[in-house]
């Protein structure tokens, strides 16, 4: 696979024949899940990233033959490939998945840990979710991040979603480019964040202060809670700034996938 980065080239472009180990489909039947200790991902977006991501370890690769083709580059000569037909590949997702006639069985993203993050660039937002479990939530998460130049997401172990094809669907790619931190304890990391020199602000509905009102120069920190429940209080307590997002009183909330956009937009075109 060609570079991070790198662009598809016009239709006239010249390709070798992507060879691999083609034979008949077998196992998933709708599972939508990998092999033991394996993660199963779909689409386009997803699979590209993932075959393009040197920390991540793959292990097979169904696709259709147009699947293949959509590729940004080409597969390793031996690469263990089954082509097959479409309605084969719906078998091995979730039910209605959209697989772009791609599924990729690879390992998990190997562990990062927090101090590795907060010794890069101070300048780049840290995002830190407090039991956000929807899959799809935290995909669309990963993706602002990725726009917005985010260093990292942490979260808790228990209170998150693990990899999976739909999270990393719903990331269009973002997971295989954004740091995921996932921690013991949520409040002991957010202790680490701040001798690390991060300023931690929590977005909350009840914050008495817009987020642009209490927005930094140095290092940021976002802390965001779950639809509803919101940030826990502990969590909360552990907040330099509590901080509202100014929307109109018509609407209660935003969804938290949006909330984290809209804050990573105010920290990238922040006044220096």
């Amino acid at each position: 696979m060609a570079e991070r980065g790198g662009n598809r080239g016009g239709d006239d472009k010249p390709r070798r024949a992507l060879r691999g180990r083609a034979g008949r489909m077998q196992g998933g039947r709708g599972s939508g899940r990998g092999s033991s200790g394996a993660v199963r991902l779909w689409g386009r977006h997803a699979v590209e990233a993932a075959l393009k991501n040197p920390e991540r370890q793959h292990r097979k690769l169904w696709a259709t033959r147009e699947g293949i083709a959509s590729l940004d580059g080409e597969l390793p000569a031996d690469f263990p490939v089954e082509f097959a037909q479409g309605a084969d590949l719906a078998r091995l997702v979730a039910r209605d998945a959209p697989h772009q006639g791609l599924v990729l069985d690879c390992e998990p993203l190997p562990d990062i840990f927090l101090d590795e993050v907060l010794d890069g660039d101070p300048a780049r937002p840290l995002l830190i979710l407090d039991q956000v479990t929807d899959p799809h939530n935290v995909g669309a998460i990963l993706r602002s991040a990725a726009a917005f130049n985010a260093c990292a997401i942490v979260t808790q172990d228990r209170h998150a979603p693990p990899e999976s094809g739909t999270l990393a669907k719903s990331a269009s790619g973002a997971l295989e480019i954004v740091p995921w931190v996932r921690v013991v304890n949520l409040s002991r990391a957010l202790d680490e964040v701040a001798e690390a020199g991060y300023w931690r602000i929590g977005l909350d509905g009840g914050g008495k202060d817009t987020l642009g009102a209490v927005i930094p120069t140095g290092p940021v920190a976002l802390v965001l809670g779950a639809e509803g429940e919101g940030m826990r209080h502990n969590v909360a307590q552990h907040c330099d700034a509590l901080a509202r997002l100014p929307i109109s009183a018509a609407m209660e909330s935003l969804n938290v996938s949006n909330a984290a956009a809209i804050a990573l937009y105010a920290i990238a075109t922040r006044a220096d």
